[in-house]
């Protein structure tokens, strides 16, 4: 086979503008196509193009260690290798694996019929977030058969849509934190032009849209990223083996794949926000870091394509400087996941004291997370055996994300029960409500909404056999002291695993999963609408505890607008007592309208309450009232 030889004339300046990446494949236009790929490990690389002629073309070295092409006749659908040490490897940019991680990559259709030209997206504010794992969000688990459930989601609240990793992983059926291949949509759940699809619905229904992406470390097959650069470093270890190299010799590079990784999404997607995945875990003590950096690419970007768009981060360390401007010395996140929000929930409801919920229980620490936002802000951690966190009572409300449930506190555990499954339907109601109607931003993990009852298991579809034993071993190991000798948690590779997983979303419209449904979206109704209540403030806002512990009292304002909470987590009947001022009751958990075999309509009684009117609460719940 010939080998072709070409010369290159378009500048990395045309290409950013052109494209705002400039790794992988990139479009130029009537055929002509750009490849590029960082590779300072191999001397020579060829582009092999296989389909639909095959052709074997020469790539010219650069400076850092880069090597591109430029290449007439070449359109969507053609397939092509790199070819490294006499062996064919896929682009570590590809845009699609249409034969899986160990195929060849494809070039996709970079023009779509984008409808949201007027779309500017949502102030971070008013995002109430609704994660879904797309694979089992639906019976067929792609991104086009979400579509038809966005109405629902819309009517129920709902303003932004979190989707988990869908970067190509291994096989069919993953939670997407094995991606491979970061700019490849995965091809079980659809094309590229599937997803863009589905953003595209989405934002013309007013839905934003987040995507989860891993920066922090790659599957463990098909990853053959390795054999190309330094991606990895052996100067720190996490639990994935070596660590993504962010800050030792050629990490420049490494950086630029990822921020630019990070632009395609928001570009080339339209996606409105990224979820950054652990990261506590990326391993980088520069002057600058990795994450300082791309969140000035963000800065950058947003003037560009003048909408919202948002970095969010999952940060175990209950570092405030995660979300602090890069000018104030912090990374410059946009918003945090909050784990101590719902550890603290978590145990006051089930009285679960495993693990790391043995730093939780009781009341107090769920007030402390309502008034400053993080819980552990520098005390002694019994389950960690040091000091967490810092204080985070300056940061603002909006730049923490609550939660009761997602996809790490349901699926991280051994049977991937959901709380509906420790929790009684009054108990339920009262952890909606300590959420939606907090002055932070709240997420609802899929089919949260109306007691979904399936479980939400951990799954794999991993050819490799000593990847897959390494993951049942692991699997066993980490819930050997939850379970008794005669229990082993499901088997990841099975395929019951993955299907047991999967929504009945048509529970919704059904007997209790109706009402709860219908207070779900009664209580976000009310977040929207009542000032008091859309306004996100730590400075407005009174949290108390009674002299028992066993009721939380929240008192939230705005201007002339009040609202009063009282959550009861006791299991008899408590009395409470209102300040001064006339209150209208607003919403009784405990009324029968929202029991179990209530009718799921919202009360039209009010109360007015004299300055000493006192109000009886029902045991595990919670009452509304406004002024």
């Amino acid at each position: 086979m010939a080998v072709e030889h070409t010369q290159n004339q378009v500048t990395p300046e045309v290409l950013k503008s052109a494209w705002h990446t400039t790794l992988g494949a990139v479009p130029l236009g009537e055929g002509r196509y750009q490849f590029r790929l960082w590779a300072p490990q191999v001397e020579r690389v060829q582009l092999h193009v296989i389909h639909p002629e095959e052709r074997l073309i020469e790539m010219e070295a650069e400076e850092r260690g880069y090597f591109q092409v430029i290449v007439d006749d070449i359109h969507p659908g053609n397939r092509y290798f790199f070819c490294i040490n006499n062996q064919d490897r896929p682009d570590p940019a590809a845009r699609c694996q249409p034969e899986g991680v160990h195929g060849p990559s494809q070039i996709i259709n970079p023009d779509f019929p984008w409808e949201d030209a007027n779309w500017k997206g949502i102030p971070l504010q008013e995002y109430i977030f609704y994660e879904l794992h797309v694979g089992t969000f639906t019976h067929e688990g792609t991104f086009d058969a979400v579509i038809p459930y966005l109405d629902t989601l819309k009517e129920l609240g709902i303003t932004a849509l979190e989707l988990m990793p869908v970067a190509q992983f291994p096989g069919m059926r993953n939670w997407g934190y094995d991606g491979v291949y970061p700019y490849a949509p995965q091809v079980s759940y659809g094309d590229s032009d599937g997803l863009r699809r589905l953003v595209n619905a989405c934002h013309q229904r007013g839905l934003a849209v987040v995507l989860d992406v891993v920066y922090n470390h790659f599957g463990p097959e098909g990853n053959y990223i390795q054999e190309y650069g330094a991606y990895f470093t052996d100067a720190y270890q996490s639990a994935w083996g070596s660590s993504v190299n962010f800050d030792q010799e050629q990490s420049d590079e490494v950086r630029r794949f990822f921020i630019e990784n990070a632009l395609h999404w928001i570009v080339e997607f339209h996606l409105d926000s990224l979820r950054l995945d652990a990261t506590h875990t990326i391993m980088d003590f520069s002057a600058h870091t990795f994450l300082e950096q791309l969140s000035e690419s963000f800065d950058q970007i947003r003037e560009q394509v003048q909408r919202f768009i948002y970095l969010i981060a999952e940060n175990a360390k209950n570092d405030a400087r995660t979300v602090r401007p890069t000018a104030e010395g912090g990374l410059g996140m946009d918003a945090q996941w909050n784990d101590d929000f719902h550890h603290s929930l978590r145990t006051l409801l089930t009285g679960d004291q495993t693990g790391y919920f043995q730093d939780y229980g009781g009341i107090s620490p769920l007030v402390k997370a309502y008034q400053e936002g993080f819980y552990f802000s520098g005390q002694y951690s019994q389950s960690l055996k040091r000091q967490l966190g810092t204080n985070s009572a300056s940061i603002p409300s909006d730049r923490f994300i609550v939660y009761s449930q997602n996809h790490d506190q349901v699926g991280n555990r051994a049977f991937g029960e959901r709380l509906s499954a420790h929790l009684s339907f009054d108990e339920l109601k009262l952890a909606a409500g300590v959420i939606i109607l907090s002055p932070y931003l709240p997420l609802l993990f899929m089919g949260e909404e109306y007691s979904e009852p399936a479980p939400f298991l951990y799954f794999i579809d991993f050819e490799a056999a000593d990847v897959v034993d390494g993951v049942r071993g692991g699997r066993k190991e980490e819930f050997a002291s939850f379970l008794d000798g005669e229990e082993e948690p499901p088997d990841p590779l099975s395929h019951s695993s993955f299907f047991r997983s999967k929504l009945n979303f048509a529970l919704h419209e059904q007997k209790h999963h109706q009402v709860l449904w219908r207070f779900y979206q009664q209580l976000i109704a009310l977040r929207k609408t009542i000032p008091a209540l859309s306004h996100l403030s730590k400075t407005e806002l009174e949290v108390s505890e009674d002299e028992m512990g066993q009721v939380m009292t929240v008192h939230r304002w705005q201007g002339d607008s009040h609202a009063l909470a009282f959550y009861n987590f006791h299991t008899d009947v408590v009395t409470v007592q209102l300040s001064s001022g006339d209150w209208k009751l607003c919403l009784d958990s405990g009324a029968d309208t929202w029991s179990k075999t209530g009718t799921g309509q919202p009360s039209k009684e009010t109360l007015l309450a004299s300055p000493a009117r006192k109000f009886h609460l029902q045991p595990k719940s919670f009452v509304l009232f406004i002024r």
